[in-house]
């Protein structure tokens, strides 16, 4: 234990000598290379593309209206940050595979098969379900002011406007011949 108590002011005094003879010089004292990784750089803030979530947002409110299900969702964030793009494509990915699955697809499927093409536009019915005027003005108003009349409709949103008909207490009665050769009624 002695001889490490001798050298402790052995090395002691070594370093006060380098230090004061490097102080004595002018020079600096040599210092530590630092690695880049060490460095602390902020991160950068990530903007969302505005134009992407306005049309993802159009999206699921375009769904929304034709599927006649709840109130238009939103968000409070800016359309610019990434927190918006995240719930609106979330949002968008929910609502086009649900409404990508209408609640009785298969009945409406067999009623088309029977009724007409889906672009079918003859007076006084139109679409592959054979909807006419009253029956479009009552259960799709807003579809059929943007987009004319059920030929001009997609299939889905010819089946979710039968499916609004449905869930309003009509059942398949507007199609009585095709729902029986078919079985749904």
């Amino acid at each position: 234990m002695k001889p490490k108590v001798l050298l402790l002011p052995v090395f002691l005094g070594a370093v006060l000598t380098v230090a004061a003879s490097t102080l004595a010089s002018g020079s600096p004292p040599p210092q530590r290379a630092v690695s880049s990784k060490a460095t602390i750089t902020p991160k950068p803030v990530r903007h969302a593309d505005p134009v992407l979530v306005r049309r993802l947002r159009k999206t699921v409110w375009f769904w929304e209206s034709v599927m006649d299900s709840r109130p238009r969702v939103a968000i409070k964030a800016p359309l610019h940050t990434v927190r918006a793009l995240r719930f609106w494509r979330r949002q968008a990915r929910s609502i086009t595979f649900r409404a990508a699955h209408p609640p009785h697809k298969s009945g409406w499927l067999c009623i088309h098969r029977y009724e007409g093409r889906w672009s079918d536009n003859g007076d006084p019915y139109w679409g592959g379900l054979q909807m006419d005027r009253g029956f479009m003005s009552t259960y799709a108003p807003r579809v059929l002011l943007r987009r004319g009349w059920a030929d001009h409709w997609t299939p889905l949103q010819q089946m979710w406007v039968a499916e609004r008909a449905h869930r309003g207490g009509r059942g398949y009665w507007p199609w009585p011949n095709t729902a029986r050769f078919c079985g749904l009624l």
